[in-house]
């Protein structure tokens, strides 16, 4: 393991969701052979951001890729109330003469919050 400077040890790519699923998750399995399982995450804004913008909500598209997790998020449905953590990734597509980009979250860990815990969220 090679040591760090103190300023890549502060460079952290983490993200931390609490939301609901927005439709049941979805499997594909890409050119390459590999597995993915896909979906929408439904995050409220706080009261700070409600000041700045209108909306309500975003929308964030989870992508997991480990064998035993897509199996666990595969059984998820829309509306079910979900804690995520994973790290954002830069993903790219090609067709029609153009390359389009987006974000989505790369997921290391979803479970399901109970109805208590989403209750004492709100």
């Amino acid at each position: 393991m090679t040591p760090q400077t103190p300023a890549a040890a502060a460079h952290q790519n983490l993200v931390h969701l609490t939301g609901r699923i927005s439709a049941d998750p979805e499997t594909r399995v890409l050119p390459s052979g590999d597995e993915l399982v896909s979906f929408r995450l439904v995050v409220r804004r706080d009261a700070a951001a409600l000041r700045r913008s209108k909306q309500l909500v975003d929308t964030i598209e989870c992508t997991v890729w480990r064998a035993a997790l897509r199996r666990s998020v595969a059984r998820l449905a829309a509306g079910v109330e979900v804690e995520v953590q994973g790290q954002l990734r830069r993903r790219f597509t090609s067709g029609g003469g153009s390359t389009a980009s987006w974000v989505s979250v790369e997921v290391d860990s979803c479970r399901r919050l109970t109805p208590a815990a989403v209750a004492s969220d709100a």
